[in-house]
């Protein structure tokens, strides 16, 4: 077997590894975002109860800070940002389906 055969063996055994690590990982994402969103839930709820609006930018800001804070780089910052602006809008029109589907 030739040297560039093996070495493309060992990468291929690498790059499966790396996808099983990101399996692994995307599976308890999904677990905690569904935790999250069970918890938009009950704060939809909260909120309604002492009439408070959905969108609140302050809180929202709040929780881009508390993410942005564990970023290595600046492209991770700029990445995190990005991946929870969308989290965040996704959670936002969850609540109100919820609260539209009481």
């Amino acid at each position: 077997m030739s040297d560039s055969t093996v070495n493309n063996t060992d990468h291929r055994q690498e790059l499966d590894e790396w996808r099983k690590k990101i399996d692994t990982i995307d599976r308890q994402l999904s677990m905690l975002l569904c935790e999250r969103l069970h918890c938009a839930q009950s704060i939809s709820s909260l909120k309604e109860r002492i009439g408070e609006q959905v969108l609140q930018p302050a809180r929202e800001k709040e929780v881009l800070n508390n993410v942005l804070h564990h970023a290595d780089s600046r492209l991770e910052s700029q990445t995190l940002e990005k991946i929870y602006r969308c989290i965040i809008e996704e959670t936002r029109l969850f609540q109100h389906e919820w609260k539209s589907a009481q």
